[in-house]
């Protein structure tokens, strides 16, 4: 079987259960040609340790050079090998989208649930599932019996020999780490309070953003008007207590201190991440020649 596609690496399965009611019913993802622009503010939301973490973009530059290896490989073996279609570089979310809670933009159209995904990246989600029903033997060649094998080996090892593939697993256990304690610092314990209070007054009594989010009244297919309205209170609150700004200054101070006290973790996973993605460079500036 196929390895498992990339995702984002810059949001923790505790943030994405906390911040976003989607446990709707699965349904075809549609593409979302005019979805709002993300805010300024969540755009330009950046924090210590996002340096050692593979962004979308690195992620899908390392797949797109290893699906051309890939490729090679399989003509080789009188074999066809599709390579993903690529993403727009607008259609990559920020890097901490709804870390704090949902952004602005999306609130007034699609409540707490996800905006749909734009055209491309609809697009290669696509060509992942039809790797899904290619045949056996085209799939036994392409990645062998278990599924580390095949092609797929020869193309990472021609790639980045035995340097192994980039794990964000520090990243991920350290940014959760810096969330949850920021979240018990005593200026986001008063922020909280502030938001706490602002919906209050609206009508809405809910601790903090996370469980704003994840009222089970919103694991609806589709965002109702009360969702909404909840969603576009929730980001009026968090824009007159400066939510967003003042938690992120607490928890930039976090991760700095996490960042000296495991440096060494951290600047062995940004060396490997960093060789791979000088590899995949490599190889997709050899293929535009």
């Amino acid at each position: 079987m196929p390895p498992s596609r990339a995702r984002a690496t810059t949001a923790l399965a505790l943030l994405l259960l906390a911040t976003t009611a989607c446990t709707a019913a699965e349904r075809e993802p549609t593409p979302a040609p005019h979805s709002p622009p993300v805010s300024r503010q969540v755009k330009q939301l950046r924090l210590p340790l996002d340096a050692y973490a593979s962004t979308v973009a690195e992620t899908h530059l390392v797949e797109d050079a290893q699906d051309i290896l890939i490729r090679r490989c399989m003509n080789e073996l009188d074999m066809e090998w599709k390579t993903l279609p690529p993403v727009d570089p607008q259609d990559t979310k920020p890097p901490n989208l709804r870390r704090y809670g949902v952004d602005e933009a999306a609130a007034v159209h699609y409540g707490y649930h996800p905006r749909p995904d734009p055209p491309s990246v609809v697009r290669r989600n696509r060509a992942w599932d039809e790797r899904d029903a290619l045949p056996a033997d085209v799939q036994q060649a392409a990645y062998g019996r278990s599924g580390k094998g095949g092609c797929l080996k020869a193309a990472q090892h021609q790639l980045v020999g035995d340097t192994a593939p980039p794990d964000d697993h520090a990243f991920n256990q350290l940014t959760g780490t810096a969330l949850e304690t920021s979240r018990r610092t005593p200026e986001v314990r008063d922020v909280l309070s502030k938001w706490h209070a602002c919906m209050a007054k609206a009508g809405f009594d809910y601790p903090d953003p996370y469980a704003a989010a994840g009222n089970k009244l919103w694991e609806r297919a589709e965002p109702t008007p009360a969702e909404r309205a909840t969603a576009r209170t929730d980001v009026a609150c968090q824009k007159s207590t400066k939510l967003v700004k003042v938690w992120a200054a607490a928890e930039t101070r976090v991760q700095h201190r996490l960042i000296r006290q495991n440096a060494d973790r951290l600047h062995e996973a940004k060396a490997r991440k960093d060789r791979w993605l000088a590899a995949a460079r490599r190889v997709l500036n050899q293929e535009d020649d």
